[in-house]
Order: C-alpha cells, then sequence, then structure tokens
C-alpha cells in the first residue's frame, strides 16, 4: 500500500492562486481605466485651449488693425461687425476722457464663437493715445 504525502512547496515549486491572479488583473484594470479618463480630460482641455489661443489671435489682429490706422479715422461708437473662419468679431471705440476729444480713445475688440452649443468669447481692450 502506497502512501501520497503532501510536497513540499520550498523546493521551488511555488506560484500564484488564481485568487491572486484575478485581482492583480482588477487592480491593474482600475489603473488603467484611471489614465484613460485621464487623457481624455486632457484632450478636452487642449482642444478649449486651442480655440481660446485661436480667438485671441483674431482678435489682436484686429486690434492692431484699429491701431494702425490715424486717430482721426476711428469715430466714437460701434465699428463693424465682422465674421470670419466661425468667429463673431466685435468693437467699440469710446473717448477716455468724454470732455477731450484728443485725449486718447479706449478701444475694445470682443470675439465670440460657438463650441457644442456654448457661447464663449474673449475681450481685448487697448488704450490709443493721440500722438
Amino acid at each position: 500500500m502506497r502512501v501520497y504525502q503532501k510536497k513540499d512547496r520550498s523546493d521551488g515549486e511555488s506560484g500564484f492562486t488564481l485568487l491572486e491572479v484575478i485581482i492583480a488583473i482588477s487592480i491593474l484594470t482600475f489603473g488603467l481605466l484611471a489614465v484613460a479618463s485621464m487623457q481624455l480630460t486632457a484632450i478636452r482641455g487642449n482642444y478649449n485651449a486651442s480655440n481660446i489661443t485661436e480667438a485671441t489671435t483674431v482678435a489682436q489682429d484686429r486690434l492692431e488693425l484699429f491701431l494702425s490706422q490715424p486717430y482721426n479715422t476711428l469715430d466714437e461708437g460701434t465699428l463693424p461687425q465682422v465674421i470670419q473662419d466661425g468667429y463673431t468679431i466685435d468693437g467699440t471705440v469710446t473717448r477716455l476722457d468724454a470732455t477731450n476729444a484728443n485725449n486718447g480713445q479706449i478701444i475694445t475688440v470682443t470675439v465670440a464663437w460657438q463650441d457644442k452649443g456654448a457661447s464663449k468669447q474673449t475681450v481685448l481692450t487697448c488704450i490709443k493715445p493721440n500722438v
């Protein structure tokens, strides 16, 4: 009659149990989902930053156009609205001092756009001295 004895695992035949493997896979999956969520957030942030940068560049171009014109060519009030590449560009000119028309002008340029149904805008303001 043979008697089978339980072998000791100390001779190099140790390994992982099924429960340990399942727990390790669960932790790995949770970590990968967190990284994927961070990537989606980063992509959305980059998209919004790109739109804001482009709108600010359009506003800066328009503001520089107004600043390059002679002082007396810009009348006080609203400047003509322009639509360019999906951006609506508005501008206003206000006297710096209401009593003195030659004291300076405040030029404000507003660029508005639609982003996924939401209205967004950026506003740049500059003072144009009469020199």
